[in-house]
């Protein structure tokens, strides 16, 4: 429990689940689920503390999302499928033809709207040859249910994997609803495809339900937030307010 000297965040009650204890699992369950990955990176514990701080303009904030996302899409794409394919190379100004390796399936990626869009550049910067549609889903303050505004999805299903990005679910019900649409579109199509679902951040409760909701779908989270004590949801904010500074001042 003793932090660095030039720690960026301290946590005082010794009591409290820390940081490092939550990028470890802590005493959450949510890794227990056979279709739930929970990174236990120390770089996505380091910059998580990072969006903590109250003081993080919304260029840092996008910054850190890049890079949180590249670290959970490395993990993510671990068992994505390749083939052997010929490149040219030059050698001493001569030729040759060498066996290489490239991704084999069709990928798409799907941002929910607006915090998904922060995980955007990270993807695209990864996986460049993937399609993109968006989705829009918010929670009605009244009934608190996800409402759909906003579908891009093709007629046509035409990739092997999708990547659906949802930076911070809290309750999971937008996640849910996402993931139930896009599984019936995919039931349009003779080909199935795998989906997989991917948050920097999420709460315990939201990863249960996803989990629960649709076990076919491989979550993969960078932290659980475990603590019903000190969460960290409150501190990280409305992603998308922070994200494209829109919050009330």
């Amino acid at each position: 429990g003793n932090a660095a000297p030039n720690s960026p965040l301290v946590i005082k009650d010794e009591n409290k689940l820390s940081m490092s204890k939550r990028a470890r699992g802590g005493s959450s369950d949510a890794g227990k689920h056979k279709n739930v990955s929970v990174s236990k990176h120390p770089l996505v514990a380091h910059k998580v503390t990072q969006l903590l701080r109250k003081d993080v303009s919304a260029r840092e904030y996008q910054r850190l999302m890049k890079e949180i996302s590249t670290l959970i899409l490395y993990e993510a794409t671990l068992d994505t499928s390749i083939a052997d394919t010929q490149v040219t190379t030059m050698e001493a100004g001569v030729e040759h033809s060498r066996t290489g390796s490239a991704i084999s399936q069709r990928l798409g990626l799907v941002p929910i709207l607006r915090g998904g869009l922060g995980m955007m550049e990270a993807a695209q910067e990864m996986l460049p040859t993937a399609q993109v549609w968006h989705l829009g889903i918010y929670k009605d303050k009244s009934s608190l249910l996800p409402v759909e505004y906003y579908n891009k999805l093709p007629r046509a299903v035409g990739v092997d994997l999708v990547f659906v990005l949802d930076p911070m679910p809290i309750s999971g019900s937008t996640a849910i609803a996402a993931l139930d649409i896009i599984t019936a579109w995919g039931q349009t199509s003779q080909r199935p495809f795998a989906v997989k679902l991917v948050s920097l951040v999420a709460m315990e409760s939201a990863v249960q339900a996803v989990a629960a909701a649709h076990p076919e779908v491989s979550f993969h989270v960078g932290m659980v937030d475990s603590d019903p004590d000190r969460p960290l949801m409150p501190a990280l904010g409305d992603v998308g307010d922070r994200l494209y500074n829109t919050g009330a001042a």
